[in-house]
């Protein structure tokens, strides 16, 4: 969605080119239709950031498009109904289905410019409260003082508001999620949707409907390029995409364009790639990734550290993530001593932050006193002194794929224990949508009702 496009549509041309004109004197881009059937074909290309719509129309009127897009879930930009001859019955049946406002003809273009200003205000609010939600946690911040954190942080910024893709490369659990919001937070989208995907927790049949959209006889299922537009759509695991999909998005970085499935019309790029991956070049020697798209995302890329490499970062880190799950779990608060956190300073940390995350929230459970002391942590990590951390959490010995599904099945049975099972909460906690979440469960056999 671009915030300054407006789609007028209007039967009457002297009112189309005169609301054009005011419009676009006050900065706005303009696109008009003449018809119900111009405003559909327009509506498949382009996302306007606000609509005027005209109720009586010779071929489809006002209600009848505005009953389309909601019904269709595209009704996500505000809409103003016009009209001479509306009744009152209209005019609430018009509201009911989503309408913003009503003004009635001959417009006061006082009263429309200040309509238009209250209606984009409004939808610039709503955008900015769910923006706000989608970052109550993790914050749009890199915690962390030390050098490799700064650097890290200098790097972003200087990229930020380049809309060139961007590939962040770093080892499993080094939040690089975090990375990507702070990316967004700090370029010039930062008003614009931040939507993420896990790509491995889809199918080579949803990749594509779900990236780019579907359409359906006369329905229109958005795909998340369309759902991010005018902000940044955060690709996780992009190594797990599979070919089809590849060779899709591979074609919309050099045409800055996409069509949905089933679909004919080109739909603008408006949108800041971020992709993310653990062993992408291994899936690229393997020829399971292509090269192609491969340099098309990495034109910026971005390299996380390991925890252990900044290791003088862990007692923030743990601070943080006690009054995380304080503030949204309610757990009792719990200090770190000095002794436990020098002994986490010292500990290697295979699964990084992710792995501090789960041994900070597991000891918040488990704990009683209100100091967290070293033998405790000891006991925690599973290991005697002397003991090689890494061997004790891990199999080294399986495949890649059975050792991820097996930690994949222990960490999501350890999340239903923790939630009651519940799989909102489950699909919040490790950033999941649920209808993928559920995917995941059944493929890896677990029955949630147990």
């Amino acid at each position: 969605m671009s915030v300054n496009k407006i789609l007028v549509v209007d039967d009457e041309p002297d009112i189309c080119h005169l609301v054009k004109e005011i419009l676009e004197d006050e900065g706005f881009q303009v696109s008009v239709a003449e018809n119900g059937t111009s405003a559909r074909q327009l509506l498949q290309s382009q996302r306007p950031a606000l609509g005027l719509l005209d109720i009586w129309m010779p071929d489809v009127d006002g209600i009848t498009l505005l009953k389309e897009w909601s019904a269709a879930g595209r009704l996500d930009f505000p809409v103003i109904m016009m009209s001479g001859h509306a009744t009152v019955e209209t005019a609430v049946e018009a509201t009911r289905l989503g309408a913003y406002d009503f003004l009635e003809k001959p417009l006061s273009l006082a009263k429309l410019l200040l309509t238009v200003k209250n209606a984009l205000d409004t939808a610039r609010l709503a955008r900015e409260n769910q923006r706000l939600r989608q970052y109550s946690y993790p914050a749009p911040d890199i915690i962390g003082k030390s050098a490799a954190m700064a650097q890290l942080r200098e790097q972003i910024k200087r990229i930020a508001n380049h809309d060139t893709p961007v590939l962040i490369n770093g080892e499993a659990g080094t939040d690089k999620e975090s990375i990507a919001r702070y990316l967004h937070a700090n370029s010039a989208r930062s008003d614009g949707p931040f939507i993420s995907v896990g790509l491995a927790s889809l199918t080579a049949e949803d990749a594509a409907a779900e990236l780019f959209g579907r359409e359906r006889e006369h329905t229109i299922q958005p795909g998340y390029l369309e759902q991010a537009r005018g902000g940044s759509l955060f690709l996780k695991d992009i190594a797990e995409l599979d070919a089809g999909a590849q060779a899709r998005l591979q074609d919309t970085l050099a045409r800055q364009n996409f069509t949905r499935i089933n679909g004919a019309e080109p739909i603008e790029l408006d949108v800041r790639i971020i992709a993310a991956a653990n062993g992408l070049d291994s899936k690229r020697k393997a020829g399971a990734f292509s090269d192609e798209l491969y340099f098309q995302l990495s034109v910026l890329p971005i390299s996380v550290p390991p925890l252990r490499e900044h290791y003088e970062d862990v007692p923030e880190l743990l601070e943080y993530y006690v009054n995380y799950f304080v503030g949204q779990e309610g757990l009792a608060y719990r200090r770190f001593s000095t002794a436990a956190q020098n002994r986490l300073r010292g500990y290697h940390w295979p699964g990084n932050i992710r792995e501090l995350k789960n041994l900070v929230q597991r000891m918040l459970i488990l704990g009683n006193a209100e100091s967290i002391e070293a033998d405790e942590v000891e006991v925690m990590l599973g290991q005697q002194p002397g003991s090689n951390p890494a061997a004790a959490q891990h199999d080294f010995e399986l495949p890649l794929r059975e050792a991820r599904e097996k930690f994949e099945r222990a960490y999501l049975e350890y999340q239903l224990k923790q939630s009651n099972g519940s799989v909102s909460q489950i699909a919040r906690i490790v950033g999941m949508e649920r209808t993928h979440l559920y995917r995941k469960l059944k493929a890896l056999g677990i029955n949630i009702k147990n």
